[in-house]
């Protein structure tokens, strides 16, 4: 497995490839952990966080994603990504395109292990923005809806 950190308004984050897919964004930077890449998912991940990061648009449909997880999971994290920048979803309108309840669906969101990517901060609460497992929680959560153009 390959890392790559990055520097973003909200955090460094720390970008995981194994067999040629991204598996895993976390917020910090491991001790061993490098800030370039030859590795072509990685530097082409790292670069749509960059483009993202300055115009609030992503690039992120074409990266190689593999984020596990278990088939309701990945059920959630597809309709996540379906979720256009600027947009938002509730827990509830994704539960009933799945059949599910809201909190699997929440539950689902604070598995995702690629945060931002798959964007598990454009599901929001019926009248509130819901929670928020990455670095920082609702301000983080906050900060990307306002990059995009939602808040």
């Amino acid at each position: 497995m390959e890392t790559l950190c990055i520097k973003t308004p909200v955090g460094e984050l720390t970008l995981f490839e194994d067999g040629g897919q991204i598996v895993a964004l976390d917020w910090g930077q491991g001790l061993d952990t490098p800030r370039t890449s030859k590795n072509p998912v990685l530097s082409q991940a790292a670069e749509a966080l960059r483009d993202y990061f300055r115009s609030g648009d992503e690039n992120f449909k074409t990266l190689p994603l593999d984020p596990g997880g278990t088939e309701f999971q990945r059920r959630v994290w597809k309709e996540m990504q379906k979720i256009k920048p600027g947009k938002v979803k509730t827990y509830g309108e994704i539960a009933k395109s799945l059949n599910s309840s809201p909190r699997a669906v929440g539950n689902a969101c604070g598995a995702n292990p690629i945060p931002i990517l798959i964007p598990c901060h454009r599901v929001v609460g019926q009248s509130t923005l819901g929670g928020y497992t990455g670095d920082g929680g609702l301000d983080t959560k906050t900060q990307l809806l306002r990059l995009e153009g939602y808040l």
